[in-house]
């Protein structure tokens, strides 16, 4: 975790993300903690995105598939590792440029705890914003066995040290 910035005399405030300048090419985050999928995580996932394909939400049906049981929809896993990389990656991100490389490895099942880490491909000054820079991560989900469940790209924009929205106002 980064080193909080100190607001005042013995006072602290923390600080998730990285501004540009932090970021180094090479550098893996491994995002903790992980996160244990349930039964329920999965469905309501797939009522609430309206995907009710029944390997998501009907066990009978499940059971009956080569898995033998329900399968995590991709969709919910994709945002929990996507979710996980916030604290450490996008947190003082501007905004999410784009995904791409979405590659979906391993199944997932209710009971399996997925952990996440990102690897900074590259980063660069923006054009046409000089406070800000662009950064491009892969993003790696494992489950509990280490066994690596998904992978995908992303690119966004970050501010650059002392430009963030907490470095603008008054606290």
């Amino acid at each position: 975790m980064l080193t909080p910035t100190r607001t005042g005399e013995n006072r602290y405030r923390a600080r998730y993300g990285r501004y540009f300048e932090e970021f180094q090419v090479g550098d893996i985050y491994e995002h903790r903690p992980g996160r244990t999928i349930t039964d329920n995580d999965n469905i309501q996932f797939s009522l609430l995105t309206m995907n009710y394909h029944p390997l998501h939400c009907d066990q009978a049906y499940a059971e009956k598939s080569e898995f033998g049981k329900l399968l995590v929809s991709s969709g919910l896993t994709l945002a929990i590792v996507l979710g996980m990389s916030v604290n450490d990656v996008s947190a003082q991100a501007i905004a999410n440029l784009g995904w791409k490389d979405i590659a979906l490895t391993h199944p997932v099942f209710s009971g399996d705890t997925l952990y996440a880490e990102s690897e900074v491909l590259d980063k660069r000054e923006s054009k046409t914003r000089p406070t800000q820079g662009l950064v491009s991560v892969r993003t790696k989900g494992l489950n509990q066995d280490g066994v690596q469940i998904m992978v995908f790209d992303r690119t966004f924009l970050v501010a650059k040290l002392g430009h963030g929205i907490d470095d603008l106002k008054e606290n």
